[in-house]
């Protein structure tokens, strides 16, 4: 009797473990613009940052931000980092230039169709913009309040950031996007 039931708790056991092996496989991580263009082999690679100013969140919380210039080879790209620190890691959103474009763009849709959805008082509405790298940018409607985030990632915990209101998020946006084309005409 008790060989069966030592049996049947290591079966249990290995099939947890099996099932837990199986569920951290499903969880595919795509290599992000800047990852794919930062570890290209047989060059050279150079990262370049500049701090840009701290992005006010809601709850006093702060995220630093930085324009990235990555140089691989003879190619240059410019990125948009956005950076929140947590109590066991920090968490990074790398929005490539043309990206940040879009993302400032489609900020200015999320923004004039923010107070409608908030008057039509939905039990609860979500309005975002995704970049292919899985940035996100919007807001949500819960019981007639608005709140706008940010996510940074698509993969990990505590990646996803509240802003107090839209001209916090637009102003750094626009400043990032000032910062590179400076740069840009500075070559």
């Amino acid at each position: 009797m008790l060989a069966a039931t030592r049996f049947t708790l290591l079966f249990v056991l290995f099939a947890s473990l099996a099932l837990a092996q199986e569920t951290k496989k499903d969880v595919k991580h795509t290599t992000t613009k800047m990852e794919a263009f930062a570890s290209k082999t047989g060059t050279i690679t150079k990262f370049v940052d500049f701090k840009m100013p701290s992005l006010k969140l809601f709850l006093s919380e702060v995220a630093e931000t930085r324009v990235r210039k990555v140089i691989v080879g003879n190619e240059l790209k410019y990125f948009y980092l956005i950076e929140k620190q947590s109590k066991n890691a920090s968490t990074t959103a790398a929005i490539e230039y043309y990206d940040l474009l879009e993302v400032i763009k489609d900020l200015a849709v999320l923004k004039s169709e923010s107070a409608s959805d908030r008057a039509s008082k939905p039990d609860y509405l979500e309005n975002k913009f995704v970049t292919p790298d899985g940035f996100q940018l919007g807001y949500y409607v819960s019981e007639g309040e608005g709140k706008w985030y940010m996510k940074f990632n698509q993969f990990g915990t505590d990646n996803t950031v509240f802003i107090n209101d839209v001209q916090t998020i637009e102003i750094s946006l626009m400043a990032a996007k000032n910062k590179i084309e400076e740069m840009t005409h500075r070559q």
